[in-house]
């Protein structure tokens, strides 16, 4: 096992942001392939099999249309299709691991052999994690930090799996009653810090670990703008970093209309944690995303530096 070099000191939050970025990941290893990040983040296009997710339950929950959706995810620009099978919004109810299952191997098995995009499984189950890898799946992708299920790190280590962890405060049916922090980019920072070890310590390499912040999840609306505004700190962890803000209430409380279409307002957030150097962001919507994405890098957005070749 590799020697630790534990990268977590009290200096390293007045390093100030160009030395946050000088520890950003490189690669996110997979079970059959590395995730190489560049200028850009890769795009995580999200697949609901759900009746009853927060922005598109019960559109994809038809297998062929779920397919059908994240193909054309993929054909706008997906590097990454995350399938999920249970909705994670605030109070929903959980579903059983068979249920979850049956909602979402028939979708990876069809896709595996149709896209060149990586599959993810959004799922904090091992048995679920372990049918949809023997589907095809190349990343678990869990909101529990791989903590809710006992058996998950084994799962991912037998795989070799690439995985997600996030950090939450509760279970969906509690996280939004009364969520509490003191500093919330820090308290969140030392939980990543915690379970990068935790799980290394299991044996996973640290380049199978990828760590999410969780926007959304157990935080206020204050509380999500501090991440947004703080997710460089988290390059400070040495792992790929994902955010999930796609469409959440906290973006209709922005635009001042939670009834609104999210996604340009969303776009705009995406082009923000592009010049945080976040190396993945998970969003409903690729094809527009990726394209404001290459106008913005086209014009030196990223690092001034002209990219001619950007809308090609």
């Amino acid at each position: 096992m590799n020697k630790r070099n534990d990268d977590t000191s009290s200096a390293s939050a007045s390093r100030g942001l160009a030395n946050d970025f000088d520890s950003t990941a490189a690669i996110w290893s997979l079970t059959d392939r590395e995730i190489t990040f560049g200028r850009l983040p890769v795009l995580m296009g999200i697949v609901n099999v759900t009746p009853d997710s927060f922005s598109d339950g019960g559109n994809y929950f038809d297998p062929g249309k779920a397919v059908a959706h994240a193909l054309k995810l993929a054909e706008g620009g997906a590097g990454i299709l995350d399938i999920g099978g249970e909705s994670t919004r605030p109070y929903s109810e959980p579903v059983d691991a068979g249920e979850e299952i049956r909602r979402v191997v028939p979708v990876i098995e069809r896709l595996r052999d149709q896209t060149e995009a990586a599959i993810s499984i959004d799922t904090s189950k091992a048995a679920v994690a372990r049918a949809a890898l023997d589907a095809g799946a190349q990343i678990i992708n869990d909101v529990t930090g791989l903590e809710g299920d006992a058996e998950m790190p084994d799962v991912a280590l037998n795989s070799n799996a690439g995985i997600c962890a996030m950090h939450t405060q509760g279970t969906p049916q509690t996280m939004q009653d009364a969520p509490h922090y003191e500093n919330v980019v820090e308290e969140i920072y030392d939980y990543l810090r915690l379970r990068r070890d935790a799980l290394w310590n299991t044996g996973i390499e640290r380049e199978k670990i990828c760590l999410d912040p969780g926007i959304g999840f157990g935080k206020t609306h204050l509380h999500n703008l501090e991440i947004t505004a703080g997710c460089h700190r988290y390059h400070g962890l040495g792992c790929p970093v994902m955010v999930g803000h796609s469409r959440k209430g906290f973006i209709g409380r922005l635009i001042g209309d939670k009834a609104a279409d999210r996604d340009v307002a969303t776009r705009a957030l995406t082009i923000l944690f592009a010049t945080k150097a976040m190396q993945i962001v998970r969003v409903h919507e690729v094809c527009e995303t990726r394209r404001a994405l290459a106008a913005f890098d086209a014009c030196g957005g990223i690092d001034g530096q002209i990219n001619s070749v950007a809308l090609r």
